[in-house]
């Protein structure tokens, strides 16, 4: 076990490499996307505006042909040359042989081979070279008209912008990859803590906890969470070392006891009466130790729950009334009054468990009464509601728990120095801890001035509404 916590994994197996890659992916795309659309705002715009420009313009002209003819194109043309001031506009009309009649190129670009489409062409206009932004189209009587536009100027934005978004997404990926490495680096910091403390207590030092950072974060919050973790397994293993002891400690008198009888029997027993005898008295040892076991591998039943599927609603009062009847008998023997005190005997509250597990955890806490109640005392049985619970309390007047053993009281195997010499194994509180857990509810032990007060606090079953009555099928008639 200890191996394979140390084993290492390869640099494309890392959670954090995988982290890091996912952020660098993220922030790669979000950068595209950003220059994406930076690009379209404004390179894109000038764009628009330039074809929108041109087809608009086609479309006057177009009109002008049809309303005056091949002179009133012409004149219109020369008039906007005349009144281009940044002599960015460019025109031109050819006849059907593509001779030139009016415009300023001296000729139809070979290039434009196609009418209705885009072109970007270099022209020479007064022996200066610059891009241009054109368009061909188609006029009656086979002349064609050439419309366009001066785009030096804005191809050298579109070059800048370019250049600018370039260095933009370059400086965005090395942030990413910075990023990226940092969220690495935290997480195997943060992994490495958590895999320390997983090794230390592969490797016996169950003491050793999760670092917190202080800073009150996820990773904080995980490691909260594995050091409660590692508590409730500390608390069991030493219940576990405990009950091994208390086993080993409390079986070892019957069984030896048992063990002396037989040889005892066996070697002075001067006849079958003896004999038989002898061997009763072991098989009362060994039936005692076998509950014992028999107490342990139920509660451990109970602890895991294997009897909740089993639960169903159980109504109290006939339960306390059969738990009154059966020990108020065996407290007469004992000079002892048990009394059964509920606040609304006509309304009993309902739980929803299991009934055989709750009238042996009242049986305990009624034996327990019982044991150590002094000649002449009073046990009382009570029930009441209070809020969504149901509190059921056995107090009687013995010596009670003192408030510092108390948290122990619970412990298996753990018996008072005022119950020493009292009959019983220590299991008996254990047995309705358990119960009280697996229904949800808690056990409390307090002072009953003198003795003690065991209430086993459980959840109450709502009742559930009444069916509203069914309608009649059909109304009575009514009285003549």
């Amino acid at each position: 076990m200890a191996r394979a916590g140390r084993r290492r994994f390869g640099f494309g197996r890392s959670v954090g490499v995988r982290f890091a890659a996912v952020y660098a992916l993220v922030f790669g795309l979000s950068s595209a996307g950003l220059a994406t659309f930076l690009w379209w705002d404004t390179v894109g715009l000038l764009q628009r505006q330039v074809e929108s420009a041109i087809n608009v313009d086609a479309r006057s002209l177009a009109a002008r042909f049809q309303a005056g003819g091949l002179p009133l194109l012409i004149a219109t043309i020369n008039r906007r040359i005349a009144l281009n001031v940044d002599d960015s506009a460019i025109y031109l009309v050819v006849d059907p042989s593509y001779q030139p009649v009016a415009g300023n190129l001296r000729g139809w670009p070979k290039v434009v081979a196609r009418l209705g489409v885009w072109y970007q062409v270099p022209v020479k206009r007064a022996q200066i070279v610059s891009l241009a932004e054109m368009r061909g189209y188609q006029l009656p009587l086979g002349f064609r008209l050439l419309i366009g536009r001066d785009v030096e100027a804005r191809a050298r934005l579109r070059a800048l912008v370019a250049g600018g978004l370039l260095w933009a997404v370059l400086v965005m990926v090395v942030l990413g990859i910075a990023g990226a490495l940092a969220i690495r680096g935290l997480l195997q910091r943060a992994l490495a803590n958590v895999s320390r403390t997983a090794n230390a207590i592969a490797g016996g030092d169950l003491s050793h906890r999760v670092a917190l950072s202080g800073r009150g974060d996820e990773f904080d919050l995980l490691a909260e969470t594995i050091n409660d973790m590692l508590d409730r397994m500390s608390r069991l293993m030493d219940g576990v070392r405990q009950v091994s002891n208390a086993i080993a400690h409390d079986l070892r008198t019957p069984i030896t006891r048992a063990r002396a009888r037989l040889e005892d029997a066996l070697s002075h027993a001067e006849g079958d009466a003896a004999l038989r005898a002898a061997i009763e008295r072991a098989t009362e040892d060994l039936d005692a130790i076998n509950a014992i076991f028999q107490a342990l591998l139920r509660i451990s039943e109970i602890e895991a729950g294997a009897r909740r599927a089993a639960f169903a609603a159980v109504e109290l009062r006939p339960l306390l009334a059969d738990l009154h009847e059966l020990f108020t008998a065996a407290a007469e023997e004992r000079g002892l009054a048990l009394d059964l005190l509920q606040e609304d005997p006509a309304e009993a509250p309902t739980l929803l468990g299991d009934r055989e597990l709750l009238q042996q955890a009242l049986a305990n806490l009624l034996d327990n009464a019982l044991k150590f109640s002094p000649p002449g005392g009073r046990i009382t049985l009570s029930v009441r509601r209070q809020g969504t619970m149901v509190e059921i309390t056995v107090a009687d007047q013995g010596p009670g728990i003192p408030p510092a053993e108390r948290f122990r009281a619970t412990e298996r195997f753990y018996r008072a120095e005022s119950a020493r010499h009292t009959p019983g194994s220590g299991l008996g509180l254990s047995l309705v801890q358990a119960v009280a857990q697996l229904h949800g509810g808690s056990l409390r032990l307090e002072d009953n001035e003198p003795g003690l007060a065991a209430t086993l606090a459980l959840p109450a079953r709502e009742p559930r509404p009444a069916p509203p009555a069914p309608l009649p099928a059909a109304l009575p008639a009514s009285a003549a």
